[in-house]
């Protein structure tokens, strides 16, 4: 889906105050978001991921209960919609400073501090996505590459199943990144909340380490994120084994854009060359 063909489906839906065409481009990956007037509406990739929209809504409404700072929905349903899920939310006010990572770390504290809700979260399917990407990859990438992507999926699948945690398992965000922070006027905010699940908390905490590591992300950065929360998952015997599970399905979720986009492309290779060589000093890029 290219951003032509999501608007197509917002002009469909019919959701927004204005014309689809007018609506501002905020973000193009598993959902293309858009943004118009006091509301933000998001397009799905396709109908396999009707029911995670239908998740997100319920997550949202569980939040708003518990009182923990996160997007609100503004429909209580998702639609589908020529066969992409669309949810309606309302729109964060702009943002006074970028999202840091002790502002994620301080969400998560919250987050990690709440009981089960009355609904059944699922477990982190970290590695779910990983056979869908690469079949939206196509003849695009090497079939090598997706072999292999395929057998570190089963490797790590099976160790993780295996790990003893640190901490008592229970919410996670799922995808804790400060991307997925907003920090408005009230402080900050947690968006895309597809991915809450219930399972180790150790999978928020592992994606800022493997931020150091592979994108770049200051070590000054990284100590004030585990300085807030309270502990560094490093320490922890299981990270190597939640990291390696996330670098997979990094991989795999970038391969899904390369068809169309010859940067996702050349982004694929690197990072799929550096997990062959075994080199975990490679630095990974946005695209």
């Amino acid at each position: 889906m290219d951003e032509a063909q999501a608007r197509d489906v917002l002009a469909t839906a019919s959701v927004l105050p204005g014309p689809a065409r007018d609506a501002r481009l905020l973000a193009l990956g598993e959902n293309a978001v858009f943004a118009a007037g006091d509301l933000v509406v998001k397009v799905g990739r396709d109908a396999e991921l009707l029911d995670r929209a239908r998740r997100e809504l319920e997550i949202a409404h569980w939040l708003a209960d518990t009182g923990v700072p996160a997007v609100r929905a503004a429909e209580p349903e998702a639609r589908l919609v020529d066969g992409h899920p669309v949810t309606v939310w309302h729109r964060l006010p702009d943002p006074v400073r970028p999202a840091e990572p002790r502002d994620l770390a301080e969400l998560l504290r919250v987050v990690h501090a709440l009981p089960s809700p009355s609904f059944d979260l699922p477990p982190r399917e970290l590695l779910g996505g990983v056979e869908r990407w690469l079949r939206l990859a196509g003849d695009a990438i090497d079939p090598a590459d997706a072999a292999y992507l395929r057998e570190r999926r089963d490797g790590f699948a099976a160790a993780a199943a295996a790990l003893t945690p640190q901490l008592p398992p229970g919410p996670i965000h799922g995808d804790a990144l400060p991307r997925n922070v907003h920090v408005g006027p009230g402080g900050p905010v947690l968006v895309d909340l597809e991915t809450f699940s219930a399972d180790l908390r150790e999978h928020d905490l592992v994606v800022m380490a493997l931020s150091r590591d592979r994108y770049g992300l200051p070590a000054e950065a990284y100590d004030a994120f585990t300085t807030t929360y309270g502990w560094d998952v490093r320490e922890w015997t299981g990270a190597a084994v939640l990291r390696g599970a996330r670098e997979t399905a990094s991989c795999a979720w970038v391969a899904q854009h390369a068809p169309s986009n010859p940067k996702a492309l050349t982004e694929f290779e690197r990072r799929v060359a550096s997990l062959r060589d075994g080199d975990e000093t490679v630095r990974w890029y946005p695209f």
